[in-house]
């Protein structure tokens, strides 16, 4: 069984950056990665996707503002957020589109005042 663990959510200011990681304990080489997140009340939805080689797309909310990145060697997903808004406010998932795909649990990002 594959786990896929996130990490660095926090509480941070609007205009603020934050950067979240996401570890997987097997290879992610050869398979597309992606963050999602999901607001009280809302569906889970797309932030960004790296494919297995290197092509990224991003939700028009965050494009400029968010940069996805992927280290196959150390099985890990990073997204970069700057200039963040209080409309960002969500639980983030990391996605591993690897045999039936792998979902972490999540980390929660609050954009506060």
């Amino acid at each position: 069984q594959v786990q896929v663990v996130e990490s660095g959510g926090g509480l941070v200011q609007p205009g603020g950056s934050l950067s979240l990681s996401c570890t997987a304990s097997a290879s992610i080489f050869g398979y597309n990665m992606g963050w999602y997140r999901q607001a009280p009340g809302n569906q889970r939805e797309l932030v960004a996707e790296v494919n297995s080689i290197g092509r990224i797309i991003y939700a028009d909310s965050v494009l400029g503002r968010f940069t996805i990145s992927r280290d196959n060697v150390k099985n890990t997903l990073f997204l970069q957020m700057n200039t963040l808004k209080p409309e960002d406010t969500a639980v983030y998932y990391c996605h591993l589109a690897r045999d039936l795909g792998y979902w972490g649990k999540g980390t929660l990002v609050t954009v506060s005042s």
